[in-house]
């Protein structure tokens, strides 16, 4: 293996198109080679657009290439542990897009998998774990900087009625929890850095699509709690405010900062508000550069199958708590 692992992504998508894609061209760790559609015409259209060497008319074709040490796979939900599960039998690194699966169930199979194959990393592709603002804001709660951590206020929102985006498709995994509510979940597990003890959630589903259009969900830990509400037919939005007992943290963009631009964030104590900028910088290249090296290094991965498996669980529990209408234990 060289300097730079040799890329291939599994479909184009437009968070692959629009953001991985440029962002494996611009890492230092990574050298894209291929993509792959069902349609071959697709193919040529995106490698051509971003200027990639090779292109296959099917996802196999491009597992097939032994050039190819890694992929990238973008595809819809329920895509996704089997094609993780064919490129850990090629022998590629894989880096899933979030979510891992469309159950915990599914996701254990592929953990399963995995373990079979001890030598090849594989990871959820949580890219906001990767920007130095959520890596200054996870020191800064280690290190107390608000205090002993309570309570997280978090959304995320957008509107999308069309009945044939992926997001409306309940077959494909669609909804706003599998969609965009697993970036409260995980943020939560992240900093309060264990599991919930118990959830509670209300949801309402769209009554065409039977998907979930806005959950709204509590996160109980043992030492505090984590609200948050994710929709798909609300105006668009993203925050985070987290609040300790001596002081807070909030955020301008928590999920999605600029790349042209520096992110910030706010830190209140004592009174006393402080702005911290950060340099700018691209979380998806970042991403590319951490999964890639992993790999070069032998290093472990930043979001493994068992957390992965995890947040799939807290998914899960929400949906059987607005079934019930109870508060459920984990």
């Amino acid at each position: 293996m060289g300097e730079k692992v040799q890329w291939g992504v599994l479909g184009a998508a437009t968070i692959a198109m629009e953001q991985v894609i440029p962002a494996l061209k611009k890492s230092k760790h990574s050298e894209l080679l291929a993509i792959a559609s069902r349609n071959i015409e697709k193919a040529r259209e995106a490698a051509k657009s971003s200027q990639i060497p090779k292109y296959y008319g099917s996802y196999q074709e491009l597992l097939d290439d032994k050039e190819i040490e890694a992929v990238y796979i973008p595809l819809p939900n329920h895509l996704h542990v089997k094609w993780a599960i064919n490129a850990l039998k090629a022998r590629k690194h894989v880096l899933v897009e979030k979510p891992i699966a469309m159950s915990s169930s599914e996701a254990r199979k592929l953990m399963d998998e995995a373990n079979k194959h001890p030598d090849l990393k594989i990871a959820e592709a949580f890219m906001y774990k990767y920007h130095p603002q959520w890596v200054r804001v996870k020191e800064m709660i280690t290190n107390g900087a608000i205090g002993q951590l309570k309570t997280i206020q978090s959304s995320f929102s957008f509107f999308d009625d069309d009945p044939k985006s992926i997001v409306n498709n309940k077959e494909f995994g669609g909804g706003s929890l599998m969609d965009i509510g697993c970036y409260p979940i995980s943020i939560s597990r992240f900093l309060f850095d264990t599991e919930p003890t118990s959830v509670l959630a209300t949801i309402d589903y769209h009554p065409e699509f039977e998907v979930d259009i806005l959950a709204t969900g509590i996160l109980e830990f043992e030492s505090g709690n984590s609200s948050f509400f994710s929709g798909i037919q609300l105006t668009e939005n993203q925050q985070v405010h987290i609040f300790g007992t001596e002081g807070s943290i909030e955020f301008e963009l928590p999920f999605n900062p600029p790349n042209d631009k520096s992110a910030r964030i706010w830190w209140t104590k004592g009174g006393h508000k402080k702005e911290i900028s950060f340099e700018i910088c691209n979380q998806y290249t970042l991403q590319a550069d951490s999964f890639s090296l992993a790999i070069l290094e032998n290093k472990e991965v930043t979001t493994d199958l068992e957390d992965a498996c995890k947040n799939m669980v807290i998914i899960e529990k929400l949906k059987e708590s607005d079934r019930s209408g109870k508060r459920i234990s984990l």
